[in-house]
């Protein structure tokens, strides 16, 4: 299987950590930028990033916002969102702004990874 390489836009540690430990015992190589504006570059020069796991609540530039100007220059890479501040509503937003799909924090691993299996139309 070809290394598949995931941008994780997270500005906390604990959350960042506890992602990277899930995904990468899944395999997946990761990439980490710490706010949105970070996310939109690390978008622009990495040519091989796979997916992109976008914590919405980020200093700088936010979720929404960083997804927006990811779309625009790579529109088909996937993009799911993720907050631990979610209101009825959210999924809504997230989804018009240009992301691909949604998970709630706490993240559980295996809704997580079937989600990535999905957008990478892998078994």
């Amino acid at each position: 299987m070809p290394k598949i390489r995931i941008l994780v836009a997270e500005d906390e540690d604990s959350n960042y950590r506890y992602v990277e430990k899930l995904l990468k015992k899944a395999g997946y190589d990761l990439l980490r930028a710490s706010n949105g504006f970070e996310a939109v570059e690390y978008a622009k020069v990495y040519e091989d990033i796979d997916l992109i796991l976008m914590d919405i609540k980020m200093p700088v530039m936010n979720g929404v916002e960083a997804t927006r100007e990811i779309k625009l220059v790579k529109p088909t890479i996937p993009i799911i969102a993720t907050t631990a501040f979610a209101i009825p509503g959210d999924r809504e937003v997230f989804l018009k702004a240009g992301c691909d799909d949604y998970i709630p924090k706490p993240i559980k691993s295996e809704i997580l990874i079937n989600l990535i299996n999905n957008h990478l139309k892998i078994a």
